[in-house]
């Protein structure tokens, strides 16, 4: 299977995007069961989802050992990021509360070759990860995820977190929470009106 399809920004090699290829296919197939995206985005699942989850990956520290993707899903970014990074990158963990996400995770996982941890938790519950990245997609407004990031992410470690076009909106909310954070608000690759934020110094109070 050859994919033809790129990734704004990353050049790579061509087993790196038939394993892509592979997880789109995947994809596409249980989200007729179990809807791990919404079905209005499957036609452009590529766009939509791997390639704005792969947006992640240039932006993460290099020397980054540990990545923990909260609410994982579908593996949007957590598998994707699995891929891109090889037998290389950090270790990664992926916490789903959803058991047949779970499910879909695991299979993924098997089917491709990626060594990842998954574990079948909520993302408040689950044992603190202490990861030096820390990831969550379309999970939740900034000022009610910054705790479960607080929570899993290590001391001088960093959160990429893609937000749509509200991510102005949510950074002042997180502020008069109570949040204080140094923030880089990226460009999106997939939507102009979207941000990735890449936070650092995350405190309350």
């Amino acid at each position: 299977m050859t994919v033809t399809r790129d990734l704004p920004g990353l050049d790579l090699p061509p087993a790196t995007l038939e394993r892509l290829g592979a997880f789109e296919a995947l994809a596409r197939r249980w989200t007729g069961k179990i809807n791990l995206v919404a079905p209005s985005t499957v036609p452009d699942l590529w766009t939509r989802h791997i390639a704005d989850s792969a947006q992640l990956w240039p932006l993460a520290p290099s020397a980054a050992a540990t990545w923990a993707d909260l609410g994982s899903g579908g593996g949007f970014p957590g598998l994707v990021i699995a891929i891109l990074s090889g037998d290389t990158g950090p270790k990664l963990t992926l916490i789903e509360s959803d058991g047949r996400k779970c499910a879909f995770l695991r299979t993924a996982a098997r089917e491709l070759g990626l060594s990842v941890t998954i574990l079948d938790q909520r993302v408040e519950s689950a044992p603190s990860q202490a990861a030096q990245i820390v990831s969550a997609r379309a999970l939740a407004p900034l000022v009610t995820l910054l705790p479960l990031v607080a929570r899993h992410l290590a001391p001088g470690g960093t959160a990429l977190l893609p937000k749509g076009r509200d991510w102005a909106a949510e950074i002042d909310a997180a502020h008069a929470g109570g949040w204080t954070f140094d923030a880089e608000p990226i460009p999106s690759t997939t939507d102009p009106t979207a941000r990735v934020l890449r936070l650092q110094n995350i405190a309350h109070g």
